[in-house]
């Protein structure tokens, strides 16, 4: 798939000390640049964004070489990997959130996804899937492209997330342990959440594509809706 240009965004570009009005010249006319390379259509972009969960939702894709490679594969050690509820935002406490408030979520998410991927590259680098990692991270960077386009076509910011139930939590990503095993399991954690939370986007996403204008959590029933149209009918048709 033909990725969108690389977004620039404000805490990528170094400004200089001095001449501020240039500086900030200089980065509005890239960021216009750039934005440029972004389609038009929201269903476009919608769809972009779904065949690119697609493609990492699945656990076969790095969980489960993960496990291989780590020795867990016994029952046991597999129910503890799958134990990873709160690493990431969950659909719920997505749901919960604003459009704007969604899509800052989720592009600061996938910010922590790519640190923790990074940490994953020796436990990956002598195997033969050292490459579904490299081509999740790329999947990664190119998702939050996309959503800089989503973000710039609906007129919002991406810079500050609105909180859920797991922004406190610090699994995140893998950290240095001690102990290898429970390193390990930090990381099969961390890709059990991974998987998850790519699943959770992609499904209200979706639901996104199949009716972009409404916001669910604004918008009233389709029930409530039609009844409310019903009755500012008939009262147009009684006799003054």
């Amino acid at each position: 798939m033909n990725l969108p240009p690389e977004i620039l965004t404000a805490d990528q570009v170094t400004l200089p000390l001095c001449a501020p009005g240039l500086a900030l010249g200089v980065l509005l006319l890239r960021a216009a640049a750039a934005m440029r390379g972004c389609p038009s259509s929201i269903p476009h972009l919608l769809l972009q964004l779904q065949n690119l969960l697609n493609a990492t939702a699945a656990s076969d894709t790095l969980l489960e070489p993960y496990i291989q490679h780590q020795g867990l594969d016994p029952s046991s050690l597999r129910e503890l990997c799958r134990e990873c509820r709160g690493v990431f935002p969950s659909e719920a406490g997505l749901r919960a959130l604003s459009k704007a408030g969604f899509l800052r979520t989720v592009y600061a998410t996938l910010g922590r996804i790519l640190h923790g991927l990074d940490a994953l590259r020796p436990q990956f680098s002598e195997t033969k899937d050292a490459p579904k990692l490299q081509a999740a991270r790329w999947t990664v960077l190119g998702l939050r492209n996309n959503l800089h386009c989503v973000a710039w076509l609906l007129n919002s910011s991406l810079q500050t997330p609105e909180p859920t139930r797991a922004d406190t939590d610090t699994r995140g990503s893998p950290t240095p342990s001690p102990r290898l095993f429970q390193a390990k399991l930090d990381g099969c954690k961390f890709l059990c959440g991974y998987h998850g939370f790519m699943q959770a986007v992609g499904t209200i996403f979706r639901e996104w594509g199949e009716s972009p204008r409404r916001s669910r959590r604004h918008s009233p029933p389709r029930g409530h809706l039609h009844k409310a149209t019903r009755r500012t009918t008939l009262r147009s048709r009684r006799p003054w």
